[in-house]
């Protein structure tokens, strides 16, 4: 687990939970709260209707509740937790900074990998401050967190996040996510993934137990989100609500929701 020296915390929250037996010597944890980023402008949140359809709706999610434990499965005892998510606008990275990040982040393989998403965070922390999901030809992902021209991944191999923890019905896959504090009381969430399914059209996120959905940057298979969050709780080991994936096709219905998925739930 990363330390981080701005306020000698851990850095690395929480991660998405790994079920047992999914892979060996992986942490299983679950991450902080985090939101998803349009990539241009504020993040706005979708509300799901009583069909589980999303339908727009601007503001900030109200307070959510989490109990903080490390799985991020659904809990039916929480603790309130009253948060905001501040930002969540993003700006491209360039492609010559791009290639930069790739080569600090993947050494001689970078010339073998593309980026599909490369954005800045709307917060940057002491060592990030963006994101690039890159892919080489055998489909591959790998996931570099990034600081200026400079890149960094979690998983060591990166290219560890392929095929290591699935949704159910192999649509949703998981990468790193994580949380790191940027200031007293202030949070940088990033998190990515990819999605195999056709049917897929629409990939967004919502927190612990409130029923809002953020919309996800989905480009080559790949999706991902990132939030500037404030938080009054004064907590020093305060890791946010859970996050949870939902996955709707092109009519609008949901065909995956992580909240229902046993991988996720004890």
């Amino acid at each position: 687990m990363k330390i981080d020296s701005e306020n000698n915390r851990a850095s690395l929250r929480r991660r998405w939970g790994v079920p047992l037996g999914v892979a060996t010597g992986v942490a299983a944890m679950s991450v902080a709260a985090v939101a998803a980023f349009s990539g241009i402008g504020d993040a706005k949140p979708l509300l799901a209707d009583p069909a589980g359809n999303p339908s727009h709706a601007a503001g900030s999610p109200s307070p959510s509740t989490t109990d903080g434990s490390t799985s991020s499965s659904a809990r039916a005892s929480s603790a309130p937790d009253r948060f905001s998510i501040t930002s969540g606008k993003t700006t491209p990275i360039d492609a010559a900074t791009v290639a930069k990040i790739l080569a600090s982040c993947l050494g001689s393989n970078a010339s073998r990998f593309h980026s599909v998403i490369a954005v800045r965070a709307p917060v940057a922390s002491k060592g990030w401050d963006g994101v690039v999901i890159a892919v080489d030809s055998a489909d591959q992902y790998v996931q570099c967190e990034s600081k200026g021209d400079k890149g960094n991944s979690l998983s060591s191999p990166p290219t560890f996040i392929n095929n290591r923890l699935w949704g159910t019905g192999h649509k949703i896959e998981y990468f790193e996510s994580s949380s790191v504090p940027v200031g007293k009381g202030q949070y940088l969430m990033l998190g990515a993934g990819h999605y195999t399914a056709s049917d897929i059209v629409k990939i967004t996120i919502s927190y612990g137990d409130d029923p809002k959905q953020y919309p996800t940057v989905m480009t080559g298979g790949a999706f991902v989100y990132a939030a500037a969050l404030s938080s009054d709780d004064a907590d020093p080991h305060y890791a946010g609500p859970s996050p949870y994936v939902h996955a709707y096709n092109a009519s609008g219905k949901e065909i995956y929701n992580q909240k229902m998925d046993p991988q996720f739930t004890d």
